[in-house]
């Protein structure tokens, strides 16, 4: 399904014969297409075509593809409109992100950024903010590990520098370890320069994650992501 060029998202609905939830939503995403919320709605019965559903990775149904966004289950009216003003946001989509690193669904994430390279900024924007919720750094760091040494993860050398930067420890702690898993060697200066910093386990991880960097081995260094 093509992306809707506009600021109005399309959907695509995956739906079965017998689900209970299904024939709901479906009604429901047909009232948004008539107010003009929804571009454009396609729905596609997976009973019928059992191959679509295995293209998406979908395992049950009521299945949703609202603009970027895959949801499942049942969604009222409400909570589609809040996914709708999400959508196209860089603070919609840092949500999103959260949302599917709290339930769990790491391959979910992976796979978006392998799409769009570009929600990088998005995934990363709970690591400046020492209130996020800890599963949702570890689920960063989870996926980041994922993109260790891909060219996608070392074009946000830029954020990852300027979050080595941060005043809190624990926040330039994780910079530390995400340069070093860049492989860039750009990420270099920025690593020498927390070789001198206040706390000693960000000036540990930045020296191993920087010999990591010279020997080009990141495999050796310390796997487990920092909290």
């Amino acid at each position: 399904m093509a992306e809707n060029s506009g600021e109005t998202p399309d959907a695509l609905l995956l739906v079965g014969s017998g689900c209970p939830h299904c024939a709901t939503l479906l009604q429901t995403l047909g009232e948004l297409v008539k107010r003009g919320e929804i571009a454009h709605l396609e729905v596609i019965n997976v009973t019928r075509r059992p191959e679509v559903a295995m293209a998406h990775g979908v395992r049950s149904v009521p299945w949703l593809r609202l603009g970027p966004f895959e949801l499942q289950g049942l969604l009222s009216a409400e909570e589609l409109r809040q996914w709708l003003a999400r959508a196209g946001t860089r603070e919609g989509m840092t949500a999103y992100f959260s949302e599917l690193l709290l339930s769990g669904r790491l391959d979910q994430a992976i796979a978006l950024l392998r799409r769009d390279p570009a929600q990088f900024a998005a995934l990363l924007e709970p690591l400046a903010d020492a209130d996020s919720e800890l599963q949702v750094r570890i689920g960063i760091g989870a996926v980041l590990e994922d993109f260790a040494g891909d060219p996608a993860l070392a074009a946000q050398l830029p954020r990852l520098c300027e979050l080595s930067r941060h005043a809190d420890p624990r926040i330039r702690l994780d910079a530390c370890h995400y340069l070093g898993l860049s492989s860039a060697p750009e990420a270099a200066d920025c690593l020498r320069a927390r070789l001198e910093d206040d706390d000693a386990e960000v000036r540990e991880e930045a020296g191993e994650m920087l010999a990591a960097l010279m020997t080009g081995d990141i495999s050796g260094a310390d796997a487990e992501t920092p909290d």
